[in-house]
């Protein structure tokens, strides 16, 4: 398999994944100098060709799909920043026909990614055609996703803030990581990471503030990848 750098950036609907995974592959191409790539989101994509949502039993091609274009992205550049993965079609699935059946596999398939963004509901709910059921679902996916992710121990990082602050948020949880990545490729080009910080600890945990609990002060553990076979 292609060694690039995978970035998913998974979320309740409205809370700014596409504009941030955009963003992000900008601002790494631009002060890395590495061949980045943004791979839209599948359904996205569907919904607009099809004009409706799926049923039940095209969910399964859909995860295949995004992942299928994951691959293809990374065969040819360097980070590669996912506008979401298999997880959310399998978070979509359990909440909307209770349908967990693919919640394994989504999870093997999202364990390929190096770094995960999980966008915080800080944002205001946008309508944005067959998509978006509405602001009251947006608490329901954003806990069935969490739970997903602890449930597998897949770690992420929540992104907050809004506009260039929420990029430079994003920007930040990515340089130890990436830096991490290119020093494993080899003798780096001068110059090339100068902005970006060493890897975090391994094994270190850090708390982040749950920005949808009615307790504002609730905290909670964010799993962070270890060394490789941690």
């Amino acid at each position: 398999m292609n060694a690039a750098f995978r970035v998913a950036v998974v979320g309740a609907e409205s809370t700014g994944k596409t504009q941030l995974a955009q963003a992000l592959q900008q601002a790494v191409a631009q002060r890395s100098g590495w061949r980045a790539a943004w791979v839209p989101e599948v359904l996205r994509q569907w919904c607009e060709r099809v004009g409706r949502t799926p049923a039940v039993h095209e969910q399964a091609s859909i995860l295949r799909a995004q992942h299928q274009a994951i691959d293809a992205a990374a065969q040819d550049h360097d980070v590669v920043v996912c506008d979401t993965t298999g997880l959310m079609t399998a978070v979509y699935s359990g909440l909307i026909f209770g349908d967990h059946s693919l919640d394994e596999r989504a999870a093997v398939l999202h364990r390929r990614m190096d770094l995960t963004l999980l966008t915080a509901l800080d944002l205001p709910w946008v309508a944005d055609g067959w998509q978006r059921d509405g602001p009251q679902v947006r608490e329901p996916v954003d806990n069935a996703l969490r739970r997903l992710l602890v449930q597998h121990r897949l770690p992420f990082n929540v992104v907050s803030g809004s506009g260039q602050a929420r990029t430079e948020q994003a920007w930040a949880a990515l340089q130890g990581p990436l830096a991490a990545w290119a020093g494993n490729r080899g003798p780096i080009r001068p110059g090339l990471f100068t902005r970006l910080e060493g890897p975090p600890s391994a094994g270190r945990q850090a708390a982040w503030s749950c920005e949808c609990c009615a307790d504002p002060r609730a905290e909670k553990a964010v799993w962070r990848r270890g060394p490789a076979g941690a």
